[in-house]
């Protein structure tokens, strides 16, 4: 029987944690946030109807503490858990422990995860039911003859852990000469990551665009793909920049990729929001990537173009209740691009900075939209992800949404720290960007991008003559009263 409730209690942070937020109350119901104290000042914490701390031994330790979530939810009489993305979201277990007490977990079942969010059960159901997948080796088949069977697969190929995701623990391998300790490396960064060492290898695809199909299922059977986003502008296997739709795709290409992931979903009888990803080759080949059981960073550019908030859906699902629309219902209109806003700095190898917010200043403006995690005042340190807040433009093709998103990257203030504001600018204005020519290995090729221009010189000096002038020392000395006029106090001539 399908259980109701009134209260959710978000178990994630930052600018994923405001999303739902908004979601929740719109739907009329309490929205309850776990934070730990590095979050303290973060938007999700100020909004949300209650917030209950929690603890750990690093901030991220606290938020991946099942039990204490567990503990913070019955104390607030949440009906529902929303993981948001990263964390527990993926963790089956957590998904059966809330069953166990009683509370929805609001994302596929158990064991939908356990199939599709293990990359290793995933592309093995995929290839059983005969959808394309690149040739591989998975080390738990026979674990003695791994090293063997990775090389009959072929260079380059790619090394990746079974539990593994957002690119972590991912290795390129060119020569086998490298092999062997590159999975050393691996395994030992797949435990360190996500407490799974277990590997798999496959083919790496040279050049390919990143392709991603967004899906939908209510538990009584209805399931729907919402088109696809591209996520082919990656630094390290992590995505920066998504747009919809694909300027690579045909709508014949489309409709085969988009259909294909809404049958694996199908197979697998999936319910939720959930993303199938696939290689997009240059030879118009692709191969099922992964299937991320969750909602996923770049949801908004969906919302935009199609009008669908999918936090609300995910909600109305987990409800019992059905999809309001059929396939035939969904026709996406314009085209959307998300920007990833990080503290970090590009130029020294995408390494993360850290200070206080000192000013912030949202763009705004027709087609501009803002997932922020951050607020004025508040100390952003290494303790977590970089990734601060989404800037999602959205225009009625790819030029206009281009020269939208230009003017709102001009427009963002966010100072305090360095960040990867003036990055996205010169990566927007790119000429294979702006050709539509990416794929995932655009950044090392074009490693221009990530480098700063040299500023002029008489651009530097008035530059630190503004900085001395603003600085408390000079400026107080600038205020401060003679002592000799100090001596007349109020008196006047």
């Amino acid at each position: 029987m399908q259980k109701s409730f009134s209260t959710v209690l978000i178990a994630n942070r930052g600018e994923i944690a405001m999303r739902i937020v908004r979601s929740v109350q719109a739907l009329g119901m309490r929205a309850v946030v776990v934070f730990h104290a590095a979050d303290r000042d973060s938007p999700g914490v100020k909004y949300a109807d209650q917030s209950i701390e929690i603890r750990g031994v690093t901030p991220v330790a606290a938020y991946l503490d099942a039990k204490q979530i567990l503990a913070a939810a019955l104390e607030c009489s949440a009906g529902a858990v929303h993981p948001g993305y990263g964390f527990l979201s993926e963790n089956a277990d957590f998904a059966r422990a809330c069953d166990e007490v009683g509370i929805v977990f609001i994302g596929p079942t158990p064991e939908a995860i356990d199939l599709m969010g293990d990359k290793v059960r995933a592309r093995a159901f995929v290839q059983k039911q005969g959808f394309p997948v690149a040739p591989s080796a998975i080390e738990e088949e026979d674990p003695a003859t791994f090293l063997q069977r990775a090389v009959q697969v072929g260079f380059p190929l790619v090394i990746k852990p079974a539990a593994g995701g957002g690119g972590k623990g991912m290795r390129v391998v060119r020569a086998a000469e490298h092999l062997e300790s590159e999975i050393l490396r691996a395994r030992s960064e797949g435990q360190r990551y996500f407490g799974d060492g277990r590997l798999y290898v496959e083919r790496y695809i040279e050049n390919p665009r990143h392709i991603e199909v967004q899906i939908l299922g209510d538990i009584h059977g209805n399931l729907v793909h919402l088109y696809e986003r591209e996520c082919s502008v990656q630094r390290r296997f992590q995505k920066i920049v998504e747009e919809a739709p694909s300027p690579a795709l045909t709508d014949k290409r489309r409709h085969e990729i988009c259909e294909t992931a809404a049958e694996i979903a199908r197979s697998a009888g999936y319910r939720n929001a959930g993303t199938v990803e696939f290689i997009y080759g240059t030879n118009d080949e692709f191969y099922f990537l992964e299937m991320n059981t969750r909602l996923q960073v770049e949801h908004p550019v969906t919302e935009q173009l199609l009008g669908v908030d999918l936090v609300a859906e995910q909600l109305r699902i987990s409800l019992g209740e059905r999809l309001p629309f059929k396939q035939s219902d969904l026709k996406p209109r314009g085209h959307a691009i998300e920007f990833r806003i990080y503290a970090e700095d590009a130029a020294a190898g995408y390494l993360p900075t850290t200070g206080p917010v000192l000013l912030l200043r949202e763009p705004t403006g027709e087609g501009v939209r803002v997932d922020s995690g951050i607020n004025a005042g508040q100390n952003i340190t290494a303790a977590f992800d970089p990734m601060l807040a989404k800037l999602i433009i959205t225009g009625s093709d790819r030029k206009e949404a281009m020269a939208r998103a230009n003017e709102a990257l001009r427009d963002y203030v966010l100072l305090g720290f360095k960040t990867n504001l003036a990055f996205l600018r010169r990566l927007l204005n790119h000429p294979v960007f702006v050709s539509a020519e990416v794929h995932t290995g655009f950044l090392d090729a074009h490693p221009e991008v990530a480098a700063e221009p040299a500023l002029r010189l008489e651009t530097l000096d008035t530059l630190l003559a503004a900085a001395a002038i603003l600085s408390r020392p000079v400026k107080d000395s600038a205020d401060a009263v003679p002592e000799l006029h100090a001596a007349i106090g109020h008196w006047r001539n």
